[in-house]
């Protein structure tokens, strides 16, 4: 075999050197001061931000939504009086849903509503003046505003509706009765403290009402003022959708089942006798001209 031959199996003479990690896997290519290489182009590598310097980003995006869903989705409300017990009570915060009015929608009978005074309503009322923590709450929409005086009842009749209550009767609404056993205070009658009615509800605005009815200073107490007490659904804020806190009394608010029974809706009342002369109307115009086409032969 002639010198310096080597067979295909044989290693070559120079063998470059390796490094290998302790997991035995190779180890990027570094530069002579054992600093990463740069990027292609001779871009320097990009380097990952601290946390602290996107802290103030988070915290400004978090406001942002926060403000956009109490604009426009849902918004947190202190209860600050008995007038809806038991189904709400005094310091419940209840979550207001003010997407649908976007949409058109309009209270039905059986919602409980926020909705602004009116005008009157709370004249007498004194807000404590409240402090920074309070304020800024307000601001994102974790507490209800200050500035703003909310109430919050149940609309019982709606515009168009005849609304009513004798002494020692129950509600009704285009002469159907109401059962309010399910959500009036235990131990209150549906209007003995203050009957009222029959009362026409204009339309575009609700007859409200408080669940404790001898502590609520609702539609009744208000019939001197335009509307007879009634208020306009622009006032109002959105639909009360559940309580969110305390966390041992989270609960919907569905519309009890008295409010669906048929026959309350005024139009629904009017169809069939509307369907009746429609369908009468014919007859009578036919029975009338053979009458006077009868008279003119004759």
């Amino acid at each position: 075999m002639a010198v310096g031959a080597r067979s295909g199996h044989d290693e070559p003479e120079d063998r470059p050197e390796r490094d290998e990690s302790p997991a035995g896997g190779a180890v990027p290519p570094e530069g002579e001061d054992g600093t990463p290489d740069d990027d292609d182009g001779g871009r320097p590598a990009r380097r990952q931000r601290s946390f602290w310097l996107e802290l103030p980003l988070l915290v400004g995006i978090a406001l942002v939504l926060a403000l956009l869903i109490k604009t426009f989705l849902v918004q947190a409300f202190s209860i600050p009086s008995d007038s809806m017990q038991n189904t709400l009570q005094r310091g419940d915060r209840v979550l207001v849903d003010k997407l649908t009015p976007w949409f058109g929608a309009e209270p039905e009978r059986g919602e409980v509503v926020v909705f602004h005074d009116p005008g009157g309503w709370l004249e007498d009322t004194v807000t404590p003046e409240p402090n920074a923590v309070q304020k800024f709450l307000s601001f994102i929409g974790l507490m209800p505003s200050s500035e703003e005086k909310d109430l919050i009842k149940r609309v019982v009749a709606v515009g168009g509706d005849t609304v009513e209550c004798k002494e020692n009767g129950p509600v009704t609404v285009n002469g159907k009765s109401l059962d309010e056993k399910s959500f009036i205070f235990p131990g209150n009658t549906p209007c003995n403290d203050k009957p009222f009615g029959p009362i026409k509800v204009p339309d575009g605005r609700i007859f409200v009402m408080g669940d404790h009815r001898q502590n609520s200073l609702d539609s009744r107490y208000h019939q001197e003022l335009p509307g007879q007490g009634t208020v306009s659904t622009d006032e109002v804020v959105g639909r009360a959708v559940g309580i969110a806190w305390p966390l041992d009394r989270w609960a919907t608010l569905p519309v009890p089942d008295t409010f669906d029974q048929p026959g309350l809706n005024a139009a629904a009342a009017m169809a069939p006798a509307a369907l009746g002369v429609a369908g009468a109307l014919p007859l009578v115009l036919w029975r009338r001209r053979r009458l006077t086409a009868g008279r003119t032969t004759g």
